[in-house]
């Protein structure tokens, strides 16, 4: 039935109108079933009676009955040409034990004179011993060089053979809170922290051919349209970014639309900042280069982090600028320039930080700032996102994927209880009026919006009924979880006029799933068949193809 919030006059003819029995426009107004789209954007909205005025001779018209369509979904954070890079070799996401890596490696095989890699390994696999490399060489000797990258991506686990090609036999200094951990006798140990550690080691890894490189990025974006994606936000654009996703759109349109931040590291100095600042400049017809990526801490499990007391291990005390005055002053210089900044923040010292930068700059953009992960964090901090109008980023299933309800996992046993008590405050920030967007941070955790959204809802892994949530007081309803992904993704991007919702002008970006993610159970709905993809008015997935 035609109600006054969706009935539409007569409108010139559309090139797509799509129908099903629910359409969740975000908006809260009316209950449409049809859709129209022209020139990439939503033309009008009705009944299936409607539809019949927007046709015309070249209009595609598709019913998909049942359906619940939404707003195209969009994942908050996201590494892809990073993690085409950072996933190769031996997926070790489901490794639980010592004797699941070593069963893991040795199913492998050895390669002599070649490297071994791995990807995903869960410091939980090691059930609070030391994290070293005695593993790998009972799975395949001393020979094998072995590249282990940690499921953060702020850590490794390499062979003495690996060891001995980067030269590395003791300790080292960095400038930022990387380290080789070493034994009582300063004999390293072959778990390696922090971007600078690692990259002793990573440099020597052979790298990938760039077709091959192409071949899998492209692949990664079909499979994200596939889960109901129609943007995400990357939090780099390093090395060959550039080059695919120019090479990519070369081929066609991109069938996921992208917003790029590059890093800024410590030491980048004024040459780096106006180099980031050079490349807001870049853009192509569904990406675009908008913001600064920035890292104030590494992560709980590593030690990394920065809190206000050091972790169980004594650990987790420093920033990861040396510095944190020189954070403070590239941060302040790229918004002078107009370059919304993101920044990686995960103890409650390094999230405080941040937002008393935050809170001494005038706004120049019409992007907000934004704080990621947010992992542990007191009560007096949870306001201040409101306060400063700053964007919430939090991935939910880094909760639910490596937390426990009772604690003994090794995020939690470092932090100790009154500080695990405050894990992943997804609800409080939101009952606090703060802006709070939803992603995977893919590779380091599967980019399935469905089941990032059923997290949410649950503070467990979806399909686990007999796992005990997580904090389950920070579980999100249906509709926070949902607008994690269209309205509050669309508001962080400056969007919120044109995109995240279903309405005349919006863009024609759009998600048809088999159930509602409005009233279906969260168990049911983390499987929910997708049906169709739509991204700028043009079908990116479909079941049976698209155009």
């Amino acid at each position: 039935m035609r109600t006054a919030a969706t009935r539409r006059p007569r409108v010139s003819s559309a090139d797509l109108i799509l129908m099903a029995d629910r359409i969740r426009t975000m908006a809260g107004e009316g209950a449409p079933t049809a859709i129209a789209v022209a020139g990439g954007v939503i033309t009008a909205l009705g009944d299936r009676a409607d539809a019949r005025d927007w046709r015309g001779p070249g209009t595609e018209v598709v019913d998909l009955g049942a359906a619940t369509i939404t707003p195209g979904l969009v994942d908050g954070h996201f590494h892809p040409v990073l993690g085409v890079g950072l996933t190769r070799g031996v997926d070790l996401s489901s490794v639980r034990t010592v004797e699941g890596l070593t069963a893991a490696l040795r199913a492998a095989g050895r390669k002599p004179g070649g490297w071994l890699e791995g990807w995903g390994l869960d410091p939980n696999a090691f059930e609070g011993a030391p994290i070293t490399h005695a593993p790998l060489v009972e799975a395949l000797g001393p020979d094998v060089p072995v590249f282990l990258l940690l499921f953060d991506a702020h850590a490794a686990l390499v062979s003495p053979r690996a060891l001995e090609l980067a030269g590395i036999g003791g300790p080292r200094e960095f400038a930022s809170g990387a380290s080789v951990v070493c034994d009582a006798d300063r004999r390293p140990t072959g778990h390696l922290l922090e971007l600078e550690a690692l990259d002793l080691v990573r440099v020597l890894l052979p790298r990938d051919a760039p077709a091959d490189r192409r071949a899998r990025l492209a692949d990664l974006l079909r499979r994200m349209a596939a889960c109901g994606l129609t943007a995400a936000n990357a939090m780099d654009f390093e090395d060959d970014s550039l080059d695919l996703f120019r090479a990519l759109e070369d081929d066609g349109d991109l069938p996921v639309r992208w917003r790029f931040a590059p890093f800024v590291m410590p030491g980048s100095g004024r040459d780096g900042l106006d180099a980031v600042i050079a490349q807001q400049r870049l853009a192509g017809r569904r990406w675009r280069v908008e913001g600064a990526k920035f890292m104030i801490d590494g992560t709980i499990d590593g030690g990394t982090a920065w809190l206000d007391e050091p972790d169980t291990h004594g650990e987790s005390t420093a920033c990861f600028w040396p510095d944190p005055g020189e954070y403070t002053a590239a941060v302040t210089v790229l918004n002078r320039h107009g370059v919304p900044v993101v920044t990686h923040a995960i103890g409650d010292a390094g999230i405080r930080y941040v937002l008393d930068t935050y809170a001494g700059l005038p706004r120049t953009s019409a992007v907000p700032h934004r704080v990621e992960h947010l992992e542990t964090m007191p009560t007096e901090l949870v306001g201040r996102f409101a306060e400063l109008d700053v964007t919430a980023g939090m991935q939910p299933t880094h909760c639910t994927g490596h937390l426990r309800a009772d604690h003994r996992d090794n995020w939690s046993t470092r932090l100790g209880k009154s500080r695990a008590d405050r894990a992943f405050r997804a609800r409080d920030l939101r009952d606090q009026g703060a802006r709070l967007a939803l992603g995977s941070d893919w590779p380091i955790a599967p980019f399935d919006p469905r089941e990032i959204i059923a997290a949410a809802r649950l503070r467990r892994p979806p399909g686990a009924a007999g796992v005990e949530p997580v904090l389950p007081g920070q579980a999100l309803t249906a509709r926070m979880a949902l607008e994690g992904y269209t309205t509050e993704a669309a508001a962080a991007a400056g969007l919120a006029g044109t995109s995240g919702r279903l309405l005349p002008g919006y863009r024609a970006d759009l998600a048809a799933f088999g159930l509602d993610p409005l009233t279906a159970g969260p168990d049911e709905f983390a499987e929910s068949p997708v049906l169709l993809t739509v991204v700028d008015g043009r079908i990116a997935h479909s079941p049976t193809g698209g155009r």
